[in-house]
């Protein structure tokens, strides 16, 4: 129990640093104003070359990877919330939800027994959902290449 006090800590902490290190810089972005108006410049500068794009095929990729990991483990192990993890990947930075979702895993392991749950049908729907979302961002970077 206490090593998996200490895992969750540690993944608490990469989640903060993962938290200062994208807002700085999502902060630095958006500092001009504008607001949501400039959510499309963010995404046409996500692809503006092969060194962007590759990034955010790879981010949005792991996102969905790691949303399909976060609901059947989740349900699995009966973490509450667990689209919240989701949502806040695709709001906030998949880099600092993922590690909150896996501390809260550790943190559930060493609270109970081995336990089985799983996904439902609203589950599914909003993982196809998403896939179609991580799909047609990386269709919105690939056409910025002319392809």
């Amino acid at each position: 129990m206490r090593q998996n006090r200490q895992l969750a800590a540690v993944y608490g902490l990469l989640a903060v640093i993962a938290l200062v290190l994208t807002w700085s810089q999502n902060l630095a972005y958006f500092g001009g104003g504008g607001g949501l108006s400039v959510f499309p410049a963010f995404l046409r500068d996500a692809a503006v070359n092969p060194a962007s794009r590759s990034v955010t095929f790879d981010i949005a990729l792991v996102l969905y990877a790691a949303a399909v990991w976060m609901v059947f483990e989740g349900r699995r192990r009966r973490i509450p919330f667990v689209w919240a993890y989701v949502i806040g990947g695709l709001l906030v930075a998949i880099s600092v939800t993922l590690p909150l979702f896996m501390a809260a895993r550790e943190l559930k392991a060493g609270a109970t027994p081995e336990i089985e749950g799983r996904p439902g049908l609203l589950d599914g729907v909003g993982l196809g959902a998403l896939a179609i979302l991580v799909i047609g961002l990386c269709a919105f970077v690939f056409r910025q290449t002319g392809g």
